[in-house]
C-alpha cells in the first residue's frame, strides 16, 4: 500500500473511536499487545497484522501519541545513528542520508490514547513528500537541523569534558540517547574510539507537529 492511499482510508477513519472502529476480537489483541499503533492502522487499513514493523511501499509511517487537540505527547523516532556517526562527522550531503531517506517521504499519524483503548482514535494525518515544491520550506528546516546538528555532535566529540556526543537539537529534529541496558557504546572510525556510552538516534521534536498542522498543506 502506498502513503497516499493510506492517508486517504485514515483520513476517514480520523476521530472514530476504537471502539467503533474495531471488534471485541480485535480490541482484546491489541490491549494484550500494549496498544501498538502499528496493528491498530494494520486493522484499520485492512492489512493482516504480522509481527513486522509497518511498512508502505514508497515512504515511512510516523506515528505519535497525542491529547484530544492534536498536541503532542511524546517526541516521534525517526532513526538511530550508530551506523551512520562518521557520515554526520563528515556532514555528508543531506539528500544522500540516510536520515533523509528515512524522512523523504512520511506519512504523520497522531493518536489520541485519552482514556481507554475504546475511546482511542486516530486525527487526521497528514502526508509529507519533500520532493514536491510545495513542501520546500519543510525541507530547507529539516536540511538546516541536520547540518546544525551534524557541527554539535562533532563540538561535543572534540570539546565536552567526556569526549562523547550529547543531545543535539535543530529547529524540527534532534539527536538523543535511545538505549537500554546492556548500553550499546557508537564508535568512530575517525576518531579511532568510542564517541558515546550507549546509543542514540534522530527524533521529531514536539514543535515539528505543531508547525506541520500550521502549514498550508
Amino acid at each position: 500500500m502506498k502513503l497516499e492511499e493510506a492517508n486517504v482510508k485514515l483520513n476517514k477513519l480520523s476521530r472514530v473511536r476504537f471502539g467503533d472502529l474495531f471488534s471485541d476480537e480485535d480490541m482484546n489483541t491489541i490491549i494484550l499487545n500494549k496498544g501498538k499503533t502499528g496493528q491498530l492502522l494494520e486493522l484499520s487499513l485492512g492489512m493482516n497484522l504480522s509481527n513486522t514493523n509497518l511498512d508502505f511501499e514508497d515512504g515511512e509511517l510516523k506515528t505519535n501519541k497525542c491529547d484530544a487537540n492534536g498536541k503532542p505527547i511524546e517526541t516521534i523516532f525517526i532513526t538511530q545513528i550508530s551506523s551512520v556517526i562518521d557520515e554526520l562527522i563528515q556532514e555528508k550531503t543531506f539528500e544522500e542520508t540516510h536520515l533523509y531517506e528515512k524522512i523523504r517521504n512520511i506519512l504523520y499519524v497522531p493518536v489520541c490514547k485519552v482514556g481507554e483503548p475504546k475511546d482511542w482514535m486516530f486525527l487526521p494525518s497528514i502526508h509529507i513528500d519533500l520532493r514536491e515544491p510545495k513542501f520546500a520550506e519543510l525541507k530547507d528546516i529539516w536540511k538546516e537541523d541536520y547540518y546544525s546538528i551534524c557541527k554539535q555532535l562533532k563540538s561535543h566529540i572534540e570539546n565536552s569534558e567526556d569526549g562523547f556526543i550529547h543531545t543535539s537539537n535543530g529547529l524540527h529534529i534532534q539527536v538523543r540517547s535511545k538505549d537500554s541496558k546492556p548500553y550499546h557504546p557508537i564508535y568512530s572510525d575517525i576518531y579511532k574510539r568510542y564517541v558515546s556510552n550507549k546509543n542514540h538516534a534522530f527524533y521529531f521534536q514536539k514543535k515539528f507537529v505543531e508547525d506541520i498542522k500550521k502549514l498550508n498543506f
